[in-house]
């Protein structure tokens, strides 16, 4: 009562259900193998850490790129083709002595599917146009190694009017392998060299594409 003469009242606090409580589910565990029991419960996740680090710890997360870059030069097509004196050094090089299988090379007899041009020898100015048409029916990505002086820049026959100077005049070469011939050490090296290219470009999409 207040001196007033009125009288207040309180108002009773608003009573709110509380939410029904929802019983844990565990889910069952085979008794057959109660050794295998800790392994089947669920992953509680823990902040900080991925989640799917928690549950497949031996996951690797790589870039996309990167992966398809490691795919491509483990996986190199050479198109099995030579023009002069250098392909003997080549077939020798796919040879069961030096085996490319180990470096994921694999001749192939067609350019639908060939991924690597060895330019093995003399290009001549009526061979100029055969070879370019190899090298548009090969799919994006696709690479070109010119192997021997003759292919780089004529070689011994660089005076003679009717013989390329340079495959590159044509398509473009992206590793050169010097030498009359070269060994076949060299066209490994070659190869090595291009698997390491595909490492360092793999960030841009393909040749051409």
């Amino acid at each position: 009562m207040s001196n007033t003469g009125t009288t207040t009242e309180t108002a009773a606090p608003e009573l709110v259900p509380a939410p029904p409580q929802v019983p844990e589910v565990t889910p069952p565990v085979p008794q057959e193998h109660p050794n295998e029991a800790p392994h089947l419960l669920p992953v509680t996740p823990q902040p900080g850490s991925a989640l799917y680090r928690q549950a497949l710890p031996g996951v690797m997360q790589v870039p996309a790129d990167l992966v398809l870059a490691a795919a491509r030069k483990s996986s190199l097509w050479p198109m099995t083709f030579g023009l002069a004196c250098c392909a003997i050094e080549m077939i020798g090089t796919y040879m069961a002595h030096y085996d490319l299988d180990r470096f994921g090379i694999v001749p192939w007899p067609s350019p639908r599917q060939s991924d690597v041009m060895i330019v093995a020898g003399t290009v001549t100015k009526k061979m100029a146009p055969a070879v370019k048409l190899l090298y548009e029916q090969m799919p994006n990505p696709k690479w070109v190694i010119s192997m021997g002086a003759c292919a780089t820049n004529g070689g011994p026959y660089t005076r003679y009017d009717r013989v390329l100077q340079g495959v590159d005049k044509v398509v473009p070469v992206d590793v050169y392998v010097p030498g009359c011939p070269p060994r076949p050490e060299a066209l490994i090296d070659s190869f090595l060299a291009l698997q390491d290219m595909i490492m360092e470009e793999r960030s841009s999409e393909g040749r051409g594409a």
